[in-house]
């Protein structure tokens, strides 16, 4: 087994009163999570084994065995679920997983060494590069064509345009400050 999980879906809580449960999943098809046969937690013990799924808004409606009533539904909500990277089919040319981002060398056209992609995450707006320079605090940014022209798997960098940061001038639109001589 490979020593790297990948997230794919998470419990979301109860759906009925009959132990189903509703899944987030973050994979391209939902229904691909129900076909996975090793699902596990995130210490690699394994997951709950689902029994039927059908898709549902945001991820699937799923029965799991084991889980029979909405108490028992209710206990695995926030449950994270995960699977070996290595049981997932290799990606097509110029494709890639976003868990494979993680780690890359993260540079600008001009092959200035801005950090490392530490983590990839979409908190409801799209996908989000954490960089990590060699110095300071991590920072995000979009996983947009605009800001992330190109991605280099086999050289192991991500190339990034981030936006421009500019000083602001602390008093700029306050009317009641006397202009400065």
């Amino acid at each position: 087994m490979s020593d790297q999980l990948l997230l794919v879906a998470q419990v979301g809580g109860a759906h009925g009163v009959r132990g189903e449960l509703k899944i987030t999943t973050y994979t391209a098809d939902p229904m691909a999570v129900a076909n996975y046969k090793n699902l596990m937690r995130q210490d690699g013990s394994p997951g709950p084994v689902i029994a039927s799924a059908r898709p549902s808004k945001g991820g699937i409606v799923a029965r799991v065995k084991g889980c029979d009533d909405r108490n028992a539904a209710e206990a695995l909500r926030g449950l994270k679920l995960f699977i070996a990277r290595d049981v997932l089919p290799e990606p097509e040319e110029d494709e890639f997983y976003l868990a494979d981002l993680i780690g890359l060398a993260v540079e600008t056209a001009a092959g200035e060494a801005l950090g490392k992609v530490k983590d990839v995450r979409d908190f409801g707006a799209g996908d989000l590069l954490e960089i990590q320079p060699r110095v300071g605090q991590s920072w995000w940014l979009p996983f947009t064509r605009e800001a992330v022209p190109d991605v280099r798997l086999a050289e192991g960098k991500v190339i990034a345009a981030p936006p421009a940061v500019t000083e602001a001038d602390p008093n700029e639109g306050r009317e009641d400050l006397p202009p400065e001589d």
